[in-house]
């Protein structure tokens, strides 16, 4: 009998919990995945159509970085916040998805050099209160 493969695409992402610091000084615990090796970071939300129980998917790079993202395979449309590595917010957009038979998928800038970036499903960011003057605790 042959084995099954794990047909999970979230299923090698380590969890945990961030903290959000909103510019009216308010918190918020936030669960997250957490991609934070090249090949977590390549593989993002590929694949994923539900995030539950996570609010997001937390993109930890090693040193600051201006790298745009993209959404090819990415069935969520979604949303990206960028922070420095103090944690301090850097910019934010909404990403559209990129189907497999697309050949050219759009690219999404950062508004300056990030060390971590928060994706979450399509207008979550101003429901958990992330905008301008909000600080990630990680």
């Amino acid at each position: 009998m042959a084995c099954e493969e794990d047909s999970d695409p979230l299923s090698g992402y380590p969890s945990r919990g961030v903290t959000m610091t909103s510019a009216d000084s308010s918190t918020r615990e936030l669960q997250v995945l957490v991609a934070d090796t090249e090949e977590l970071r390549a593989h993002g939300l590929m694949e994923v159509t539900d995030l539950d129980p996570h609010d997001g998917m937390l993109f930890v790079f090693e040193t600051d970085t201006a790298v745009a993202f993209w959404m090819k395979n990415t069935v969520l449309p979604l949303s990206i916040a960028f922070f420095d590595a103090d944690g301090r917010f850097v910019s934010a957009t909404d990403m559209t998805p990129c189907p497999p038979q697309e050949t050219s998928c759009p690219t999404y800038p950062p508004g300056g050099h990030y060390r971590y970036a928060l994706e979450v499903e399509q207008g979550d960011l101003a429901s958990l209160g992330i905008t301008e003057g909000t600080v990630l605790d990680v």
